[in-house]
């Protein structure tokens, strides 16, 4: 129960920071699913976070993402302990990322009629300390009272001062491939 209105509270302060009322159309997901790829010769490393809270803005183009570093599962449990210690991402002083950004070409997308959609999206990426600007192409498919969004964007490790131990260095690649895959439902209090 506490979690469930820990959530609540958390999709209305989205929606409040991204200057959404409750007259606008609001579409939220509490379960986005953000996963990364780093491939290297001597090993792949996938990990999948499927609690990502998102929102976007119909009226605004206004996009968020909210999602903790702690709920990436990996493959071995070794390997989520090695991403969340202080030597990678320490999660502890550093808990989750946030992107807040919008839609470039909001009017090309009809939030009210079935189609796929592209869409620009443009804003500010913040992990582990550091912000940074990130655009990248979106894909939005509306239908069924829904909005299912999916992009893919690479995320440069040194961009944000995220440093590889030397002893693992060959193993862990410079350049991330990030994908997203959220299903929106609109937003009801």
């Amino acid at each position: 129960m506490f979690m469930h209105t820990l959530q609540r509270l958390l999709i209305l302060l989205f929606i409040f920071l991204s200057g959404m009322s409750y007259g606008q159309s609001a579409y939220v997901t509490r379960n986005g699913l953000v996963s990364f790829f780093s491939k290297t010769p001597l090993e792949d490393i996938k990990a999948t976070n499927k609690k990502a809270y998102s929102t976007i803005n119909a009226e605004t183009g206004a996009v968020q993402f909210l999602l903790k570093m702690m709920d990436f599962e990996f493959k071995y449990s070794a390997m989520q302990e090695h991403f969340n210690d202080e030597d990678y991402m320490h999660s502890a002083k550093y808990p989750n990322a946030l992107f807040k950004g919008f839609l470039l070409n909001k009017d090309s997308v009809d939030f009210y009629k079935p189609g796929t959609y592209s869409s620009l999206v443009e804003g500010d990426l913040t992990m582990h300390g550091i912000t940074n600007k990130v655009k990248t192409r979106a894909t939005l498919v509306v239908g069924n009272g829904q909005i299912i969004g999916t992009t893919v964007f690479n995320v440069k490790l040194v961009d944000y001062r995220i440093k590889v131990p030397q002893i693992v260095f060959k193993k862990i690649a410079e350049v991330i491939e990030v994908r997203v895959n959220c299903s929106y439902q609109p937003f009801k209090n």
